[in-house]
């Protein structure tokens, strides 16, 4: 898991740059890690990570809600919207 997010973190950091670690279940949103105004970038950076559009219809907050969360629905082998 920490591989295949190394990209998200480092977008993280480099947008939050006093966050020290980032624990897989952090709310990224309650946090304010990920913000409104982030939050478009982030989903940019997941397309460009799988290598198609997402589904935006399809998806809910809670699926880039957290590290755990965005490994799970994008990153992982097994992801469901990979």
């Amino acid at each position: 898991m920490d591989q295949a997010l190394k990209p998200v973190t480092g977008w993280l950091h480099t947008r939050s740059p006093g966050i020290a670690a980032i624990p897989a279940d952090l709310d990224l949103i309650e946090n304010r890690i990920v913000d409104s105004l982030g939050f478009m970038e982030f989903i940019l950076l997941l397309e460009d990570l799988v290598g198609r559009e997402l589904p935006l219809d399809q998806l809910d907050v809670d699926h880039f809600r957290t590290l755990r969360a965005v490994f799970e629905s994008f990153l992982s082998p097994h992801a469901r919207h990979r």
